[in-house]
């Protein structure tokens, strides 16, 4: 890897991601927050955490504020999808994937059967 390349170099963890994005989803009352391990699982990321807002309108603030809060600490600039609707905001940081969810949209795709197998670690 090239000096350039090195200096470039993410300084943080995607365990330290992981640790701010629950943070952040907690403080800002998202529910039924749960946190799946990737790793050795998936080549897109090293975790998921899904959560859900009671609201279009917390789902949206959750996620902005997610993203900025991400951006001030860590300087990451995540991709986000959905944000104009509020039924399902998609954020990927790279290393952690975060869905926010309205309960009834997250109810009808179900996202955790596909990755939960003996993974999942509901908190907060």
């Amino acid at each position: 890897m090239s000096d350039a390349a090195t200096a470039n170099a993410p300084t943080y963890t995607s365990e330290e991601i992981l640790a701010a994005v629950l943070k952040s989803v907690d403080d800002d009352k998202a529910e039924d927050i749960v946190q799946i391990d990737l790793r050795g699982r998936s080549d897109v990321a090293d975790y998921m955490v899904i959560c859900s807002g009671r609201s279009s309108r917390q789902v949206a603030a959750i996620s902005e504020k997610l993203v900025d809060r991400l951006k001030q600490e860590f300087r990451v600039s995540s991709k986000m999808e959905g944000k104009e609707t509020g039924d399902w905001v998609l954020i990927d940081t790279g290393d952690v994937i975060v869905h926010v969810f309205r309960p009834e949209v997250r109810e009808f795709y179900q996202l955790e059967k596909m990755w939960l197998p003996g993974s999942a670690h509901r908190g907060a």
